[in-house]
């Protein structure tokens, strides 16, 4: 590891765990479970903490709504498929896409590769 990657572990957090969060998992984090995204999620000995390590991006859309429930002490039961009953209308869960190339563009935006021409107002022209 260079001096790069050393100092940028030590202060960056979005783009994966700092040191410092390695060192407390390492220390004090007992592994309870992990998701279908390879997420792995602690808590430590009297599980009064609870924390997750992303596999990638650090991004708090990427915890399923199930161990969303867990973090925030909602239950106190490990996520399970019997924990939260899926209603055959529900869709799989998704990561909020704001800002990627997967984010919803409505008809005639000019970030889609091919817009569309708009016919839901006309363009003013000075006299």
């Amino acid at each position: 590891m260079g001096l790069g990657n050393f100092i940028k572990r030590i202060f960056v957090w979005w783009d994966n765990q700092t040191i410092g969060t390695q060192l407390w998992t390492w220390r004090k984090g007992k592994k309870v479970g992990e998701d279908e995204a390879g997420n792995v999620y602690y808590t430590n000995a009297d599980e009064t903490r609870r924390w997750v390590i992303f596999n990638g991006e650090v991004e708090g859309s990427r915890v399923s709504p199930e161990w969303h429930g867990w973090l925030h002490h909602t239950w106190d039961e490990l996520p399970s498929d019997e924990t939260v009953p899926n209603k055959p209308w529900e869709k799989p869960h998704l990561p909020n896409l704001t800002g990627t190339a997967q984010a919803y563009a409505p008809k005639g935006s000019i970030r889609k590769p091919d817009p569309s021409p708009r016919s839901d107002y006309e363009a003013w022209t000075p006299e």
